[in-house]
C-alpha cells in the first residue's frame, strides 16, 4: 500500500479517464470540465495505467478517482481494476461499460468498484457518481491524515504559523488540524469571540492550502444586499445609477486562492441565499448579469455569533450553515490559555516600542498575577490594546500597572478596582450563599482578603490592587488576622 507520507487531502483532485475509444474519452473531459472538474487526464492504452499511477505516487500528486472501461484490449479492465486495487486501494475506481450484465456488474463490486455505470450514460448520473466518488475519497484521506498529524509532535509546516503567538496545547492541536484540512475544498467556518485572532487562523489555512495565491479577506457585517453582491460579486456596466464601468468583485479577485467572510453570522436573509449558491454550485451572478459566473476560491468564513441560536431565532438558514461548517473550527477565548499570556505581553512590548521608537520597557513582576486573574472580554485584541497604551504613557524604568488597572473592566472587577462578589445562588440572596447567614464586617473583610491573595498567586501588591488599598494597610489587616 502507498505510503501517507507527505500527502495533504485534496493535494490534487485528478479524475482518471481509462477507455480506449478516444471520442468517449473527449466527451466525458468536456462534460467534467464543464462542471467545474478541470482536474483530468486521459489515457486511451490500458498498459499505461500502472505506470501512470506510479509516477503519480512518487511526484505525491495522487489520483482521485479513476473512471474505467472494461472492453479494452492489451489490459481488459477486469484483470486492471484488480490490479489498481491491490497496488493503490485508497483510490476509488467507477467502472463505466457498454458490458450490462448482472454477473459483470456484481463481480468488479467484489473487486473493489465503488459504481458501475453502463453506457450511454446520463450526464447528470455521471456527474452525481464522480461527485459522490470524490467525497468518499476525500473524507478518507482527511481521516488518514488527521490522524497522522494529530499523533505527530511537531507541524509540518510551522511557518505558517509564525504570526501567531501561543504556548497553549489546545490552540497548537488547532495548529494540527489546520494542517490536516487546509488543502480542501469545502469550506471552514471559525468561531470563537471577538479578539481570538479569527482571521489569523483563516491566514494559516491560506498558507497550508494555497501559498502564493491570493487571500482576500472582507468583514460582510452591515452590508445591505445591495452591497454584499456588489462587494464580493461585481457588476457590469449600466448595473445601477452610476455604475459606470465593470467592476471585478472579490470572489473573482480570490480566484485560485481564499476568500475569508468574516461576521457573516450577521447576513440579511437574500446574501445568505446568494453565498449558499455560491459555495453549491461554485458560481455567482454579478449584479446586473444573467451569466452566471464560476468560482474556485476557498471560502472560508469567521463569527462570533451563536449560529445554532440564530438558526433557531429564524435568522440564519439551517442549510447555509450546514454547508459552511465542512469543516468547523472554534478558538478557545484568551482567559482559557492563561499560559499564552506572559509570551503575548513580551510580543506587544516589543511591538509596540518599535512602533513608537522606544526602548521596550521591562514588565514589573506583578504584572503577570494581574493579569491572570482578569478575563479579557476582548481577548487577544484587548491584551494589546493595554500594552500599547501602557507603552505610550512609560517614560522610563519599569513599566507601571496603573493603565493596566484602569483598562480593566471584567466582571471580577467593580469601576474603583475591587473585586466583586459572585452571582447569588439560586434560592439564596446576596452574599449569604457564602457564610449561611448574613456575615459580619470581620468576616466579610477576611473572605475578600482571602479571595484577593488567591487570585493574586499570593502576592501581597497584586491583591491589594484588587482590593483598592495600598500594600502598607493590606500588611496591617494581615497581621490584624494573625494576632486575633
Amino acid at each position: 500500500m502507498r505510503s501517507l507520507a507527505g500527502f495533504r487531502p485534496g493535494n490534487s483532485a485528478q479524475i482518471l479517464l481509462v477507455d480506449d475509444e478516444i471520442h468517449t474519452l473527449l466527451g466525458f473531459n468536456t462534460l467534467l470540465k464543464s462542471a467545474g472538474l478541470r482536474s483530468v487526464t486521459t489515457i486511451d492504452d490500458s498498459r499505461n495505467v500502472i505506470p501512470f499511477l506510479e509516477k503519480q505516487a512518487e511526484k505525491n500528486a495522487q489520483v482521485a478517482l479513476i473512471v474505467l472501461d472494461l472492453s479494452m484490449p492489451f489490459v481488459p479492465g477486469e484483470e486492471l481494476l484488480v490490479d489498481i486495487k491491490q497496488r493503490f486501494p485508497d483510490i476509488p475506481v467507477i467502472i463505466m461499460t457498454a458490458t450490462n450484465t448482472i454477473d459483470s456488474a456484481v463481480q468488479c463490486m467484489k473487486n473493489g468498484a465503488m459504481d458501475y455505470l453502463v453506457k450511454p450514460v446520463e450526464s447528470n448520473r455521471f456527474i452525481s457518481s464522480i461527485r459522490q466518488a470524490l467525497e468518499v475519497h476525500r473524507l478518507q484521506q482527511e481521516v488518514l491524515y488527521l490522524k497522522k498529524s494529530l499523533l505527530a509532535d511537531q507541524l509540518s509546516n510551522p511557518a505558517a504559523f509564525s504570526h501567531i503567538i501561543t504556548q497553549d496545547k489546545q490552540m497548537l492541536s488547532i495548529f494540527k488540524y489546520v494542517e490536516a484540512i487546509a488543502p480542501s475544498s469545502h469550506p471552514v467556518l471559525i468561531t470563537g469571540e471577538t479578539g481570538v485572532g479569527k482571521e489569523l487562523i483563516g491566514k494559516a489555512i491560506h498558507k497550508c492550502g494555497k501559498p502564493g495565491k491570493e487571500f482576500v479577506a472582507v468583514n460582510v457585517a452591515g452590508l445591505d444586499d445591495t452591497m454584499f453582491s456588489d462587494t464580493l460579486f461585481g457588476h457590469k456596466k449600466g448595473a445601477y445609477t452610476g455604475a459606470d464601468a465593470v467592476r471585478e468583485g472579490l470572489i473573482a479577485r480570490a480566484a485560485g486562492g481564499t476568500a475569508f467572510l468574516d461576521e457573516i453570522g450577521d447576513m440579511s436573509p437574500q446574501s445568505q441565499v446568494k453565498l449558499l449558491r455560491l459555495i453549491q454550485e461554485n458560481e455567482f451572478y454579478p449584479l446586473g448579469s444573467d451569466i452566471p459566473k464560476k468560482s474556485d476560491a476557498h471560502i472560508i468564513t469567521a463569527t462570533n455569533r451563536d449560529l445554532k441560536l440564530a438558526i433557531d431565532n429564524g435568522h440564519f438558514r439551517k442549510d447555509l450553515y450546514f454547508r459552511l461548517c465542512s469543516h468547523h473550527i472554534y478558538i478557545p477565548p484568551l482567559r482559557n490559555r492563561k499560559e499564552d499570556i506572559p509570551v503575548l505581553v513580551d510580543h506587544f512590548l516589543d511591538k509596540a516600542a518599535k512602533a513608537l521608537d522606544k526602548k521596550a520597557p521591562i514588565p514589573p513582576p506583578d504584572l503577570f498575577s494581574l493579569l491572570s486573574s482578569y478575563d479579557f472580554p476582548g481577548n487577544v485584541r484587548e491584551l494589546e490594546s493595554m500594552v500599547i497604551n501602557a507603552v505610550s504613557l512609560h517614560k522610563t524604568g519599569m513599566l507601571s500597572l496603573e493603565s493596566f488597572r484602569q483598562m480593566m473592566k471584567s466582571e471580577a472587577f467593580t469601576k474603583n478596582g475591587k473585586v466583586e462578589l459572585e452571582k447569588p445562588l439560586p434560592g439564596h440572596p446576596g452574599i449569604e450563599q457564602f457564610f449561611g447567614k448574613f456575615p459580619s464586617i470581620k468576616q466579610m473583610e477576611d473572605y475578600l482578603i482571602g479571595e484577593a491573595l488567591k487570585r493574586a498567586n499570593g502576592n501581597q501588591g497584586t491583591a491589594a490592587a484588587f482590593l483598592g488599598i495600598t500594600r502598607q494597610a493590606l500588611n496591617k489587616r494581615l497581621n490584624r488576622q494573625v494576632s486575633s
